[in-house]
């Protein structure tokens, strides 16, 4: 007896599945998305392509059922649906069959294992190192690493956000400073650490996120702290204008981060991307970030610190004229 030919969809259905499948960049959007559950901004580095593309092609197949999503943190991580009907996967595998050899898919297969390798690679130092990470940027940097940023701070009626805390050592300093701190990290090990640190402190807030997308309104903070984070970070030009946009007018951003060094051995000790950063390499990513009277300074290492001296840099979010 033979099995019975499967169901036809209708031709609605069958038009729209074809529609979501008859553009260049949402093939390769499925092409990656099979492979890996991945936000908007990682999206975004695989395909080298603009936030609004990406975001725009998403919401088509979101629409069509050929993409499932779940919160994490404050990003959403999409992925291909498991569950998308008979009719569209068996569209799906000829398209695949069809375009897999093309070049941009394959360049897109490439970045994806770089984005793959970091996202798996941070996870595992940062996870590994958060019940020593306190002693060990001491030993590197010395204890008094945050003294810098601390000094830059004004007023104690500020909102200040503290990105990239780790474990909350620089925002367990701050909040009693300060009207409120609100501390970000996309380490969901680090956080851990930072609750339990700050569990008595009310007026710090933690949020688990990238630092390229922050959870916080414009304007909210009146200055922003990115303290030994810059160097983990691929894309830190991203970063500082996420930092540039809550700032109030007038807000003041302070960055310290360890100095243009060539010991790759600590590189890998400390898991980081960037081997620090020059005095006016950071001035004109400040300034690149939309901000004004962007200073940087070179500081010599701590007495007893292992590492290379540190850079600190500030500047200001220009405020709006009457």
């Amino acid at each position: 007896m033979t099995a019975p030919a499967p169901a036809r969809p209708p031709a609605d259905a069958l038009l729209g599945w074809m529609e979501g499948l008859a553009d260049p960049t949402r093939l390769r959007l499925l092409h990656a998305l099979e492979r890996k559950e991945l936000s908007v901004l990682e999206l975004c580095e695989v395909l080298a392509l603009p936030q609004s593309t990406v975001s725009r092609h998403l919401k088509v197949l979101s629409g069509q059922g050929w993409l499932s999503s779940r919160r994490q943190g404050t990003q959403s991580l999409y992925g291909y649906a498991e569950d998308v009907a008979p009719g569209a996967r068996r569209l799906w595998l000829l398209a695949r069959a069809e375009s897999e050899g093309w070049p941009a898919v394959r360049q897109d297969a490439e970045r994806l294992q770089a984005v793959r390798a970091r996202r798996d690679g941070a996870e595992r130092f940062f996870a590994g190192a958060a019940g020593a990470w306190d002693k060990l940027r001491a030993e590197v940097y010395g204890p008094g690493v945050a003294r810098e940023a601390l000094l830059a701070l004004l007023p104690a009626s500020w909102t200040v956000a503290d990105l990239g805390c780790g474990t909350g050592a620089l925002a367990a300093e701050l909040a009693p400073r300060v009207r409120k701190v609100v501390a970000v990290d996309q380490s969901a090990a680090m956080l851990r650490a930072a609750r339990r640190r700050c569990a008595a402190l009310p007026n710090v807030e933690l949020h688990e996120a990238r630092l390229e997308a922050l959870p916080i309104a414009d304007g909210r903070c009146d200055a922003a702290l990115l303290v030994l984070v810059l160097g983990y970070l691929d894309e830190p030009a991203v970063a500082l204008r996420e930092a540039a946009r809550v700032l109030a007018p007038g807000g003041r951003l302070v960055v310290l981060d360890a100095a243009r060094h060539a010991d790759a051995a600590l590189r890998r000790r400390m898991g980081q991307v960037r081997p620090g950063f020059a005095p006016e390499e950071l001035e004109a990513l400040l300034g690149g970030a939309g901000l004004s009277t962007a200073r940087a300074r070179a500081l010599p290492p701590e007495p007893g610190a292992r590492g290379p001296g540190l850079v600190v840099a500030t500047a200001e979010r220009v405020p709006r004229r009457r």
